[in-house]
């Protein structure tokens, strides 16, 4: 894809992006790190242990799955920047239009996605 083709998928992935951090920041209380908001949120003695671990559970997999969908976004526009976006990183064919409208930050054409989601099933 040439840089007039990506234009509207960068700007989407970018406000994606935006949205993400924002959310992520509001969820933290702003300024806070993840840390300090998870004991604060974490740190009231009423609470069962079995509701402070499932809670923590819960914060720790919105975490990591937030850290996931950040670090897909970056990856998507590195591949526009290096003029790779829109190819199969497992086999190199074109990505419809179709599946990069939906999901901007495919990395895989539909076959192979499905193979990996095989392989790994989540």
């Amino acid at each position: 894809m040439d840089k007039l083709q990506t234009a509207p998928y960068q700007q989407q992935l970018l406000d994606m992006r935006a949205t993400l951090l924002a959310q992520i920041s509001a969820q933290r209380g702003g300024t806070v790190s993840r840390a300090e908001a998870a004991a604060e949120h974490f740190g009231h003695p009423e609470d069962s242990r079995a509701q402070v671990a499932t809670e923590r559970e819960i914060e720790f997999a919105l975490g990591e799955r937030e850290t996931a969908e950040l670090a897909d976004i970056d990856a998507a526009l590195a591949r526009i920047e290096a003029g790779s976006y829109g190819l199969c990183t497992a086999c190199g064919v074109v990505i419809p239009a179709a599946r990069l409208d939906a999901s901007p930050e495919a990395e895989r054409c539909i076959a192979c996605q499905e193979k990996a989601e095989r392989a790994h099933p989540a």
